[in-house]
């Protein structure tokens, strides 16, 4: 009698276990899959619980059950487009380092000059320092010019036939020659110089009266 009693109940254990079983499976069973969206060249919402085709060349979204988005999908780029998005992203890059770069030199310039008065003193003294330069240039120019004009009271002796001058004499006047015409040269250079100095300070100047400015000082 007791056998077939604990016979008589076995089906029922299995049943109660089964469901238990089930019971603890629930939870996992009603987590439902993201859903997808996105809006297709036609300007459609699509929703689809996978990854939708009619969207593989643009952004989709995968939203979780709340209808908050749990990620992006990133569309599927040939081997051109993605090319071009890299070289995009690069040079985005670069102009971001510019960027940074301009910035980090505008506030040198600006602790270096914080004011119209210190700017202007410094374009004297660089303009100062180029015409002492000068000056001494000018100075042995004259003092070549003084020389040549010995030589060529010499060289009157031989003026029907300058060839007929010592080769001493002809040799002194090319060398003079080289002289004035280095002399020269080297003052036009520093003619040119003191431009270049006045061109950065003036461009130095444009910039600078936006940073004095005091809403751009207080940024």
């Amino acid at each position: 009698m007791r056998l077939a009693f604990v016979l008589a109940g076995l089906p029922l254990a299995l049943g109660l276990g089964a469901s238990a079983v089930q019971a603890q499976q629930a939870p996992q069973l009603a987590n439902p899959a993201g859903i997808f969206s996105c809006v297709d060249a036609n300007g459609r919402t699509i929703t689809s619980d996978r990854p939708i085709p009619d969207c593989l060349d643009r952004e989709q979204r995968e939203l979780n059950s709340s209808g908050t988005t749990r990620r992006r999908v990133e569309p599927n780029y040939t081997a051109k487009e993605q090319a071009e998005r890299d070289e995009r992203a690069r040079q985005a890059q670069i102009a971001a380092s510019r960027q940074i770069e301009e910035r980090r030199r505008e506030r040198a310039l600006l602790m270096r000059y914080p004011n119209d008065t210190v700017h202007e003193r410094d374009r004297k003294e660089a303009i100062g320092q180029i015409d002492a330069v000068i000056q001494s240039a000018r100075k042995r120019q004259g003092e070549l010019a003084d020389e040549r004009k010995k030589l060529d009271a010499e060289l009157e002796f031989y003026r029907n036939d300058v060839n007929k001058a010592p080769p001493s004499l002809r040799r002194q006047v090319e060398e003079s020659n080289q002289s004035l015409a280095v002399q020269t040269r080297f003052i036009g250079e520093q003619e040119d110089e003191k431009k270049r100095v006045n061109a950065r300070f003036d461009e130095e100047r444009v910039r600078l009266k936006q940073l004095w400015a005091p809403e751009v000082t207080k940024k």
